[in-house]
């Protein structure tokens, strides 16, 4: 039984911290744009984060109804008010907080692996809440903060003048995606029984090449806007239908719901645009080599073509920084995916029920205990 450390502890106060001041530069960004008269971006960048807004409360809204806590009627409904007003993220910290504290310091797990242990039962209680949150975030992040550093970027390429505050909210976008995806996987992994913890040679690994690679694909991308923002809304259209349809093919059960199924199917498409997401507990070798290679690819045709339709724009120095950048990304992005799955990923595919017969997010009953969210899903 994995446990919910005093180290996790103070990690889960951090991450709270970061989440409030995000919301602060979010507003503090919109405002300064606002203030300059450039009321487009002002309310594009508010746009992006009510509608991520809505998404997660409609998630964590569902998530509340399917666990055991809120099976009272009364409860169910304090909780859709909470949701309504797009407080139910603080409701999840305020109870992970809650799990957390009593595991970390009133808490001793025993050396009783059942769950129904209390002292086990609290650590896996906080392991879940934390895990629910990562997972909101990882939504977020792609919802929201990666969709505001294409607004940023633009910005920046556009027009000459630039605010130390659009720099300051591109660092804090890169910031928050990368400690979302590392975040979410460590929780992961600690949801699910039988995959190792992350060592600190894991988590640099595995933090390098996600944001290495998103990176060097939100640079590439952002090229477009530069030839066409026509070209570039289309293009992302279609790379998200491709990701939507192969989420179809794949026939996730993450939610109970067909309504919310299909709406968490939207929502993995748009992060497959941005980074490999695996939702099935199957071997990923040859899907995601298939992936970053389309990404290689894509990336070095839009180099090419912007060459070629705009000659002019290779002296230009921003021109010249985005393409070394793009390119010294991509190649040290892949170098550390490789080095990530030949040395530390897990390797325990189908030795455990986790990986085989429930491989998406539902909750069930496994000798009378109440499994995790996750217990049956993998990254």
């Amino acid at each position: 039984m994995m446990k919910f450390t005093k180290k996790n502890f103070i990690f889960l106060v951090g991450v709270i911290v970061i989440y409030l001041v995000d919301i602060g530069v979010d507003f503090w960004v919109a405002s300064k744009y606002f203030c300059q008269g450039q009321y487009s971006w002002s309310i594009l960048i508010l746009c992006f984060r009510g509608l991520s807004s809505l998404i997660t409360q409609r998630f964590s809204y569902e998530w509340f109804k399917n666990d055991c806590e809120v099976t009272d009627t009364g409860k169910v409904k304090w909780i859709f008010l909470v949701h309504l007003f797009q407080c139910g993220i603080f409701v999840r910290y305020w109870f992970a907080l809650n799990y957390g504290y009593q595991a970390a310091f009133k808490q001793k797990s025993s050396g009783d692996a059942s769950e129904t242990d209390p002292s086990n039962f609290i650590h896996k209680q906080a392991i879940d809440a934390v895990t629910d949150i990562n997972m909101l975030r990882v939504f977020k992040t792609f919802l929201e903060t990666t969709p505001q550093l294409f607004v940023q970027i633009y910005v920046l390429m556009e027009y000459d003048k630039t605010n130390c505050y659009q720099y300051a909210a591109i660092f804090i976008s890169f910031c928050a995606i990368s400690s979302s995806l590392v975040d979410y996987q460590i929780s992961l992994r600690k949801a699910l029984p039988d995959k190792d913890e992350f060592n600190e040679l894991s988590k640099f690994t595995y933090l390098f090449y996600k944001l290495l690679t998103i990176t060097s694909w939100v640079l590439s991308i952002s090229l477009i806007t530069q030839l066409s923002v026509r070209i570039f809304v289309i293009l992302l259209i279609f790379l998200w239908a491709c990701g939507f349809a192969w989420t179809l093919k794949q026939r996730t059960t993450f939610c109970k719901s067909k309504k919310m199924e299909y709406l968490y199917r939207i929502v993995v498409g748009i992060i497959l645009i941005f980074t490999f997401f695996n939702i099935k507990g199957r071997r990923t070798k040859v899907c995601i080599s298939i992936y970053y290679a389309t990404h290689t690819v894509v990336t070095l045709c839009i180099l090419s073509v912007y060459m070629f339709w705009k000659p002019a724009i290779i002296k230009e120095t921003y021109f010249i920084i985005v393409s070394i950048l793009t390119i010294s990304s991509l190649v040290l992005g892949i170098i550390f995916l490789v080095v990530y799955y030949r040395h530390f990923h897990p390797t325990t595919y189908g030795k455990s029920r986790a990986y085989s017969d429930e491989v998406d997010g539902v909750a069930g009953e496994k000798d009378g205990v109440k499994t995790g969210r996750f217990q049956n899903f993998l990254m």
